[in-house]
Parts: C-alpha cells; structure tokens; sequence
C-alpha cells in the first residue's frame, strides 16, 4: 500500500528535474527576449524612426510569430518537441544577435520579422513541453510555476536593459541577448522529451488546420487582454520621459513582483475552484491600470499600475493557457498551444501597430484609455460565454 502511495505520489510532483531545466531554459530565453523589449523603441529613435515605425517594428515580430505558430503546433505531434524547440531558440539566437550589426530601419524590420519566427517555435514549444512534465492534476498550479521562470526575466529583464543602455552600446546589448538565448539552447539538450505517440481517438485532421477549436473562447479572451501589451512595451518607456515621470524601471520590477506574487495562489485557485473565481477578478485589476497608466500624473500612480496589471495579468494567463489545455485532446496540446499563443501574438501586434497610429493623432495617454475598452470587452465576452454554457447545461 505504501508503494502504490509513493508512486501516485511520485506521479503528482511537479518540479522534476526536467521541468527545472525547462524553467531556467525559459528565464533564460525570456530574459534575452526582455531586455530588448523596452529597448528596441528606444534604438529605433536612434535610427531615426517615427512613433508608426515604432509600433510596426515591434507589432511585425508578433505577427511573423503568429504565422508560424500553426506549424509549431503540427511539428510538436510530427517531428517531436526537441526538433521545434531548439530550432526556434537557433533563430532566436541569430536574428537578436544581428542587430547589433543593423544600422538601418528596413534592415531592422526584416530581422524581426525573422525574429518572430524563432519565438513562435520556442514559445509554442516550451509551454508544451511544460504541460507534458506538469501532472494534469496540477496543471494550473504547474502552469503558475513554470510562468514564474518568465516572470524572473521580467522582473530584471527590461530595467537591465533600460539601465546597460546608459552605460554600453546598443551593439554590445544585443549581443548580450543573443548569448542568453544560446545559454537556454544549450541547457535544451538537456532536456528528455515526451516521445511522440500517435493517439488512437486523434482528431480529424483537414487541410486548413491552424487551430485547436476547443482552444479558440480562452484564446479569444486572451487576446483582448494582450492587446494591452503593445501599449506597454512599445510606448511606456516614451510617454513616461514625455509625461516628466521618472521610475520607468522601476515600473517593470513592480510589475514582475506582483506577476510572481499571483502566480504562486492563482493557478492553484483555478485547479481546485475554476476559472469564473480567477478570470473576472484578474481582469478587473487589469483594468483599472490600463485607466491609472492613462492618467500617469506621477511616479506612485505608474507604481500602482505596475503592481495592479501584475497581479490581474499573473492570474489571467495561466489560468487561460491551462484552460485551454485542458480542454483539447492530449495528442492536440501542441495546437492548443499554438492557438493559445497566436492570439496572444495577435493582441500584442494588433495593440503596438494600431496604437502606433493613435499615439500620434492623439496622444499617448489614449493609447491605454483604447487598452482599457479592449480590456472591458474581454470581460463582457467572458460573462456572456459562461452564462451560454450555464444556459446549456441546465
């Protein structure tokens, strides 16, 4: 009896040895990837860019990441999950590196668009590879933790960034991503992966498969809510130096504090309650900063945003990724990924392009009022999706 207790036991642990790699491969690509995010507008300036260009060249690497994410998803069933991972941490490596050798803006362009691709493989292969070490049992729980190891990166990635910036060039920066991208390919091959079996109840696969249909309400939200990323990443850094709001660092180490804080209880809530006692509430918080962030009239209120988004958004995106999981077949997890991530991809992009545009006919501060309408939309769609499925099963 105590044997068949030690292994259930056993089967129910989360943080095996493969899973920790996974996590310090994941900080270590996301802190690369982080540091460049704040950044990248600021050497666009350099350049010589506009606020349109700006927005373009950080909205273009989201969408050249969503295209290539359907075959992320079908390679992960096919080809196995090492052979998709290490070739988007391959590309990763070399497009971030070559900025340092970029001088001009379409050069720039075609680099993220190259860059985005990488991400689109490496990102829809490591959160599957996530959910195969993860017991699904503890899946949100699992996914809380594992989005911790991205959650580290932001919490030093972007004030790293922001702060070498002042002291080294933007050529040495970038090499500097690159060498942490090419740290997480090696700590890859370290890696044992979930064989890939062919299931006997598959889906029916068609032509025009680019999605996991019981994906699509979680990834749907999700990307309401990450259209509010492009504001943040593409803009902050530009309309608080606008705005005489020092701190700008210390906004994206709050907000990563307070990312961590909910991923440690949110995901947990989830598993044992589900999502109506995590999303609605998340959602809420993320709200009301997207209005304080509109307003900006100091340091303390960017701070209180920061720890507000932080707390809304640790506890609506694994929430919606385990959901979305959890929902498809097992030999179906690489798409559910890979459409999970596309809207992600999608409302980042849609956000940076289109307020790119709306900065400059009126300001930044209706960049993050736009955000907010977005944001309310999500909930509002929630609250008529739920009271659909209570429709139908009463």
């Amino acid at each position: 009896m105590a044997t068949g207790a030690q292994t259930a036991h056993a089967q129910d642990k989360i943080w095996t040895k493969d899973f920790l790699i996974i996590c310090l491969a994941n900080f270590f690509i996301f802190l690369g990837f982080q540091m460049t995010m704040p950044t990248l507008p600021l050497f666009v300036e350099e350049l010589g860019g506009s606020d349109q260009q700006i927005g373009l060249i950080v909205g273009i690497f989201t969408f050249s990441a969503l295209l290539f994410r359907p075959y992320a998803g079908h390679a992960l069933e096919s080809k196995g999950r090492a052979f998709v991972y290490m070739t988007g941490l391959v590309i990763f490596v070399l497009s971030v590196g070559s900025y340092a050798f970029i001088s001009i803006i379409a050069l720039l362009f075609i680099m993220r668009v190259v860059q985005g691709v990488g991400w689109g493989l490496s990102t829809t292969a490591t959160g599957t590879i996530a959910t195969d070490l993860i017991p699904p049992k503890r899946r949100g729980e699992g996914m809380g933790y594992f989005g911790l190891s991205g959650n580290l990166a932001l919490a030093f990635g972007p004030s790293l960034g922001l702060t070498l910036t002042g002291y080294i060039s933007f050529t040495s920066l970038f090499l500097i991503c690159a060498a942490l991208g090419l740290t997480a390919f090696i700590l890859s091959t370290r890696i044992r992966y979930k064989r890939v079996e062919q299931s006997e109840h598959k889906s029916t696969t068609v032509k025009f498969d680019i999605f996991e249909k019981s994906a699509v309400r979680p990834s749907v939200l999700l990307l309401f809510i990450t259209v509010t990323f492009g504001g943040i990443a593409s803009f902050l850094p530009i309309y608080a130096e606008e705005s005489g709001v020092a701190g700008i660092e210390l906004y994206f180490l709050v907000y990563a504090l307070f990312l961590m804080i909910s991923r440690l209880f949110a995901g947990k809530i989830y598993d044992q309650k589900g999502h109506l006692y995590v999303f609605p509430p998340g959602t809420v918080l993320i709200f009301l900063a997207m209005l304080l962030l509109s307003w900006l009239p100091n340091t303390g209120m960017m701070l209180v945003a920061a720890a507000l988004y932080g707390l809304g958004f640790g506890a609506v995106q694994p929430t919606l990724q385990a959901w979305a999981v959890n929902e498809s077949p097992d030999n179906r997890r690489g798409m559910a990924n890979a459409t999970f991530f596309s809207c992600f991809d999608f409302g980042v992009g849609v956000g940076a392009i289109s307020f790119g545009q709306i900065a400059s006919m009126f300001g930044y501060h209706m960049i993050y009022l736009t955000a907010a309408g977005s944001v309310l939309f999500s909930l509002l769609l929630y609250v008529y999706l739920y009271m659909r499925a209570k429709i139908r099963r009463a």
